[in-house]
């Protein structure tokens, strides 16, 4: 495995080039970085028609993957937009009307894909027991939605693992999309590392025709580093078409620092798969050692540690400040839930220290409130027609009746209570209220 990339960057920085391109810093140190930092010029190559060092190493990741992949310097939001413009283009090169059914948690880059490629989104929601980010789409539940459905989707999307750690039955709801003749696309965003365990549980082994994974949140990769990756033998996609649909939502001017991270990423992962293994038993100990002390945890991602902290007399919110009190930062917490997400650069005495802290704290009552059920808000407008109409900021106790105009959630998690062109209910901001939203933007009226 070799590093075409940095090499280039390298030995174009050891030559002393005289650097009559952009970036305007030169090469001159500020932050300490700026010596790798370079743009596209001859020799560069060009991320989104790529004949050299960058389609180099796209291949290399390939043959790391199994399958096609593509790199994303923008992060699995861009991954997503260009997997939901393939999906529109198949469907109208077919004939067919673009809708695709999703799952209800879906992140946000999906509704902003919808605004810009203005699909009509048939929304899978979420049971009465489950988390608003949380959604899990049984099998044997799509096959009934889709012989009910007045008008067939092209496509499934989904969101596996979920932000709470859920893995969806993709091999089951892959059968039932192959069956009825529609796509599959997955956002694997916190699952590149998937594809290494002993026994592969990536979204596209399992059957998946599109899948994007965010490379940054679970492998060695700096924020911002994604991939794109498509099915073998999924012939109406070919590299140009896939190349096109990044370059349609994406940066002309990519980052080299991130491409060069994805790069010497393939590099690590060819003894990743052992790395992996002999972390993944410390964190099941420290659950474990967790469970003991009567802590409980959701979802079944094998390096998720999501705690259920009302179980344990605490909210989510309580517990992450406690871990700050200590100098430890977790990825997420809610009333509901605390989100830890180690790696194998976390090692074992990272692992020893959280779980140190967790049994340090007194366990109280469980507490017994629960989060407001989920509602279907009505649909008063499509997500583009509210996006695109004026709209006002307003407090979220002013706006019972008025219509969402934006994505209002910030990241994370960023997946929406209620979406673009939905009607604002009673239900909707207890919603918001429990989470701690007080404020969104409508159209105006």
């Amino acid at each position: 495995m070799n590093t075409p990339i940095c090499d280039f960057v390298r030995r174009y920085n050891e030559n002393s080039s005289l650097r009559m391109h952009m970036p305007g810093h030169k090469g001159k140190s500020f932050l300490g970085f700026e010596h790798l930092d370079i743009t596209e010029f001859d020799g560069a190559d060009d991320l989104y028609n790529p004949t050299g060092i960058i389609k180099q190493s796209e291949d290399n990741a390939s043959k790391v993957f199994g399958f096609p992949t593509y790199y994303s310097t923008e992060g699995a939001s861009h991954c997503i937009r260009a997997m939901m413009y393939l999906v529109v283009i198949n469907a109208k090169k077919n004939g067919k009307k673009p809708i695709i059914a999703a799952g209800r948690n879906a992140h946000k880059a999906f509704v902003s894909a919808a605004s810009l490629l203005d699909f009509r989104i048939a929304w899978l929601y979420p049971g009465n027991d489950e988390s608003y980010l949380s959604c899990n789409i049984c099998p044997e539940d799509f096959e009934s939605f889709l012989e009910n459905a007045e008008e067939k989707p092209v496509a499934l999307y989904i969101t596996s693992p979920d932000y709470l750690g859920n893995i969806a039955d993709i091999e089951g709801l892959s059968r039932v999309c192959r069956k009825h003749g529609i796509l599959l696309a997955v956002d694997n965003a916190h699952g590149a590392y998937l594809k290494f365990l002993e026994e592969s549980r990536h979204p596209i082994d399992s059957g998946a025709h599109l899948c994007c994974d965010s490379a940054h949140k679970t492998l060695p990769v700096v924020t911002g580093g994604a991939y794109l990756h498509i099915a073998k033998g999924v012939s109406d996609f070919s590299r140009q078409s896939v190349k096109n649909a990044l370059a349609l939502f994406g940066s002309t001017s990519p980052s080299y620092l991130i491409l060069q991270s994805l790069d010497v990423c393939n590099l690590y992962l060819e003894g990743y798969k052992k790395k992996l293994a002999d972390f993944l038993p410390l964190v099941a100990q420290a659950k474990a050692s967790l469970e003991k002390k009567g802590y409980c945890f959701y979802g079944d991602e094998p390096m998720k540690l999501t705690i259920s902290a009302k179980a344990y007399g605490y909210t989510g919110i309580e517990l992450a400040d406690i871990l700050k009190q200590n100098n430890i930062f977790c990825e997420f917490s809610d009333p509901d839930y605390l989100v830890l997400m180690p790696t194998p650069e976390t090692e074992k005495a990272g692992l020893e220290r959280v779980t140190q802290v967790l049994e340090s704290i007194p366990r109280k009552d469980a507490k017994k409130d629960s989060p407001p059920k989920f509602t279907k808000p009505e649909k008063a407008m499509s997500v583009r027609e509210a996006s695109i109409s004026p709209s006002e900021i307003l407090p979220t106790e002013e706006c019972e009746g008025r219509i969402l105009s934006a994505v209002t959630v910030g990241c994370p998690p960023a997946v929406p209570i209620v979406v673009c062109g939905e009607r604002i209910t009673k239900e909707v901001l207890d919603c918001f209220k429990y989470y701690g939203i007080t404020e969104c933007s409508v159209t105006c009226e």
